[in-house]
Order: structure tokens, then sequence, then C-alpha cells
């Protein structure tokens, strides 16, 4: 799973024994050398999606990490892209990896949960970030995501079918997340990444109430399931007014 490149296994563990920010900051001079990384694949059918349902001119990235989507926004956002992530780290590792990209590029830190910005965007994109979130926190991102939209504008992100009962995917990501919840029974400061703690029906409900119009787009690059339903979907949420 891990390249050479990527981080050992002490240094995972010392990670995940650390609080969620501190524990990204130590990760983030290998995490492109982890899985859980984005992979450009998925970068790639986003922003060739968002491309069919634009323009846009203005993109942020939410929880960007190291900057891995920048490249694909760019290409989508006709003015400016902004990075925003609580991770010092991370936000390090993206100057570094961008640092020609300015003036069109930058960076902020600040949490999600509260962002330091007016409604001065027509795109929000998240990826793989909702597993930092517990369920009863998406009314407040949701609310916050609405507040730096335009009227129109829209938050996409990327969401994969979950793996089918029974498989080894599924106890891969229910071990992992039976781990986690041990972990943070037992240790502080907590470290929040859940797989199955936010479900789907329960992320479309909650943009509805928060105001947003849901509509589903498949990501044909990843084909379909048995049932015919697609592998990978993105969600593109409109702010109403």
């Amino acid at each position: 799973m891990f390249s050479p490149e990527g981080p050992s296994l002490r240094e995972l563990a010392v990670q995940a024994l650390s609080s969620v920010e501190r524990g990204y900051d130590l990760l983030a001079p290998k995490f492109d050398h982890t899985p859980f990384r984005t992979p450009d694949s998925v970068l790639d059918s986003v922003a060739s999606a968002l491309r069919g349902i634009g323009p846009f001119d203005d993109g942020l990235d939410l929880c960007c990490g190291t900057g891995a989507a920048v490249g694909a926004l760019a290409g989508v956002c006709r003015r400016s892209v902004t990075g925003v992530d609580f991770s010092a780290g991370m936000l390090d590792v993206a100057r570094r990896r961008h640092r020609g990209a300015a003036p069109r590029v930058s960076w902020v830190r600040a949490d999600a949960r509260a962002l330091p910005f007016g409604p001065a965007f027509d795109l929000v994109v998240s990826f793989g970030a909702f597993g930092h979130f517990l369920p009863r926190e998406l009314p407040g991102l949701f609310t916050q995501v609405r507040s730096v939209l335009r009227p129109g504008g829209c938050f996409a992100f990327p969401v994969v079918a979950p793996p089918r009962p029974g498989s080894a995917a599924y106890w891969m990501l229910g071990g992992f997340d039976a781990v986690m919840r041990v972990r943070n029974a037992v240790w502080r400061p907590p470290f929040v990444m859940y797989y199955r703690a936010v479900r789907f029906g329960e992320v479309l409900r909650e943009l509805e109430r928060a105001g947003f119009r849901v509509e589903l787009h498949a990501l044909p690059e990843f084909g379909s399931r048995g049932d015919g339903s697609p592998r990978v979907r993105m969600v593109a949420a409109r702010r109403l007014r």
C-alpha cells in the first residue's frame, strides 16, 4: 500500500496517536506516497465533469492537503484557485509544490468549520475529507461551504459506491473504523478519521437542508457495478440563493 518513500510503521503509529492536526503535520512530507492521497485518475475525472457544468471563475479546494487537486482546479477555474487546510505542514508542502503558480493560486490556513471568507467562490471542491467530520458536524460544515459560495455556485466532490457487505473491502473499512473508535475511547487527543461514519444518504439530506440543490453525475471512467450503478459519482450541489 505504501511506496518506499512513504512513512514507516513507526511514523504512522506516532501520527495516529497525535491529534488530527499534529498527525497531518507529521505526515505531510510523505503524504503523497501513501494511499490516502487522492489518485490523479479521480482528480482528472472530476475536473472533466466540472468542465461540463461550468464555467467557473474562482475555486476553493476545501481541506486541500498537499494541493494535489490544485492542478486539476486550475484547468477548470478561469481566474483563481485557493487551497484551505488546517495543517500547516500540509500547506508548506503545497506551497513548495505549486510555487510557480502564484499569484493565481493562494493558500490559507483555516478550519473548514470556520472559513474566513465571504461569498467569494463559484466552486468549492473537496476530496476525501469527510472522514474527518462526525455526522453531527455536517450541518455546520455545509452551512460554511454555502456561505463562501456565490448564489448559483457549486459544491462538488466524488463519492465511491460502498463495498458490498461481506466483501474484503467491507470488512477492511469496518475494521479500520473499529480500531479508530477503540483508539479514541482510550487515548487523547482524538484522531477523527472514519470511513463509514458518514452515510451517503445523510450527506444528501444535509446538503438539501443547508440550501443546496443536488445533482449526481456518473464518472464513467470507473465503470459500473454488477447492478449497473456507477462505481464513482460526482456530487454537484448548487447554492439555491
